[in-house]
């Protein structure tokens, strides 16, 4: 971390506004991506990456700088967003009530190029909860353990959305796959 990071952040500790706007303009664009990946209306992404900065320089005493502040604020930002998708009645299903099957089906070979682009609209179509899950796994990479915390489900439910989220992802490209031929 820079040593421009750390005065900042020892400022805004003590309360320094400027240095608070600062670190606000360093990383504010950057947390409002990550907020758009989750959170599909711009005012609502906008609206939660504040909220995050407010939260986050509310507990700012408590970072630790074993972790960049840049990860650490990452962390406040997707928690906020998804405050706010529950807030939407974001519908989880506890699967310990249903009997699961775990398939080992990982063939992810395909005739043509797969873009970024391709695979990020395939995840937008996925069912929310297993888009969740997807999101913080594969493109944050976050580990169930971690998951489990932050949408305050158990591991197992995380391990079987993604598992789901996968399979599905896989079907949404193997379509996409096959619209790109004709």
């Amino acid at each position: 971390m820079s040593q421009e990071i750390v005065v900042l952040i020892e400022q805004s500790k003590k309360g320094n506004k400027k240095a608070q706007m600062k670190l606000y303009k360093r990383y504010s664009e950057a947390m409002f991506f990550i907020a758009s990946r989750y959170l599909k209306n711009e005012e609502e992404a906008k609206d939660a990456m504040q909220e995050g900065f407010l939260k986050a320089f509310i507990k700012l005493d408590t970072y630790i700088d074993k972790i960049s502040f840049g990860a650490w604020l990452k962390r406040i930002v997707i928690n906020q967003c998804i405050d706010e998708l529950k807030k939407k009645k974001l519908e989880t299903i506890p699967l310990e009530k249903h009997s699961l099957e775990v398939v080992d089906n990982d063939d992810w070979s395909f005739d043509i190029e797969i873009t970024k682009e391709m695979i990020l609209s395939a995840i937008e179509k996925l069912n929310n909860k297993y888009q969740l899950v997807v999101k913080l796994y594969l493109i944050e990479g976050y580990n169930h353990l971690e998951i489990s915390e932050i949408l305050k489900i158990p591991i197992k439910t995380s391990r079987t959305h993604l598992r789901r989220g996968k399979l599905h992802l896989q079907e949404l490209l193997k379509e996409q796959k096959y619209e790109a031929r004709y």
